[in-house]
């Protein structure tokens, strides 16, 4: 079985290929994806060759960790059926090509235990339900503050700022640097960081990616606030620790989701509780993966790109 995918050779290196599939077995699923995205903070440090040391990373590797499809097979016991609609975090499933992401791919072969069932009806907004469960494992669990500043509007921190909402929370404020990313809030506030003047939040949730900024994060927290580090950070983190002694500042780095985030998430968007909506500004068939992800990683204006893969099978 050979499947299309995006085959990304080394950095800024990359276009679609014909890579083989390994053979589905005990409680595999097939499934053939209909759009997958494209990630600007990961998948672009692999693309860049920006990416520090990770394990499992590689050259030439299928790169993507967003993707909804059909499920064509399934194997028995699986509790899945063809015909229906998933979310795929990648797959480790291709010969010839590392699968440490592993889903711009036009079919792919994964374990049944690793998809989400999603409503069909998302059409390409299934493929960001591991952004909501990331922006979602952030904040849920025990001794975790939602935020009420949220640094970053694009997709997560926008993300960030609907949970929060959902939650019942009061309406986070959220910086933002890039004037035309100060629009599509609904019930919060964006702004200029300069145009902020306070300086006692409790939880500030970072979502930038920018590693020069806790200082200017410690100086914002109240004694005892908590700093949660949201974003991936490709460069070494430091801060002056006097201000943040005197503030007893709290650090806290969320990772990425975890099984029961997706399935959690899944259940706000079905339930109309989270909407992904507004958040897809670009979209791209397959066959134009070299230009669709140079167009997500430098142009500001692309919250998110997602490919089509109907053209590409």
């Amino acid at each position: 079985m050979e499947a299309r995918a995006v085959f990304l050779n080394g950095p800024e290196d990359l276009h679609l290929d014909t890579l083989a599939l390994k053979a589905p077995g005990a409680g595999d699923l097939v499934v053939d994806i209909a759009h997958s995205g494209i990630s600007t903070g990961t998948e672009k440090l692999f693309w860049s060759g920006r990416m520090p040391p990770f394990p499992g990373m590689g050259y030439p590797l299928v790169p993507g960790y967003e993707a909804a499809g059909e499920v064509v097979e399934a194997a028995p016991g699986t509790g899945f059926k063809p015909g229906d609609h998933v979310f795929v975090p990648g797959a480790d499933c291709f010969n010839g090509a590392f699968g440490l992401f592993g889903g711009a791919s036009a079919r792919l072969v994964t374990k049944a235990d690793r998809v989400t069932r999603i409503d069909p009806a998302l059409g390409a907004e299934g493929a960001l339900l591991a952004l909501a469960a990331t922006a979602r494992h952030a904040m849920a669990g025990l001794d975790k503050a939602v935020p009420d500043l949220i640094v970053g509007h694009g997709v997560l921190g926008r993300l960030l700022a609907r949970l929060t909402i959902a939650a019942g929370a009061p309406a986070p404020t959220v910086w933002e640097t890039q004037a035309d990313r100060r629009t599509g809030a609904t019930g919060y506030q964006v702004i200029a960081p300069e145009d902020d003047t306070r300086r006692d939040y409790g939880a500030i949730y970072d979502a930038s990616g920018n590693s020069t900024i806790l200082n200017d994060l410690v100086g914002r927290i109240r004694k005892g606030g908590e700093i949660v580090l949201a974003g991936f950070y490709p460069d070494a983190l430091s801060f002056a620790f006097p201000p943040a002694f005197m503030k007893e500042a709290r650090f806290r780095v969320a990772a990425e989701w975890a099984r029961e985030d997706l399935t959690a998430t899944a259940a706000l968007v079905n339930s109309g509780a989270l909407s992904l909506e507004g958040l897809i500004t670009h979209r791209a068939s397959a066959l134009q993966a070299p230009d669709a992800y140079r167009t997500a990683f430098e142009d500001s204006g692309c919250l998110k790109m997602i490919l089509d893969w109907e053209d590409a099978a």
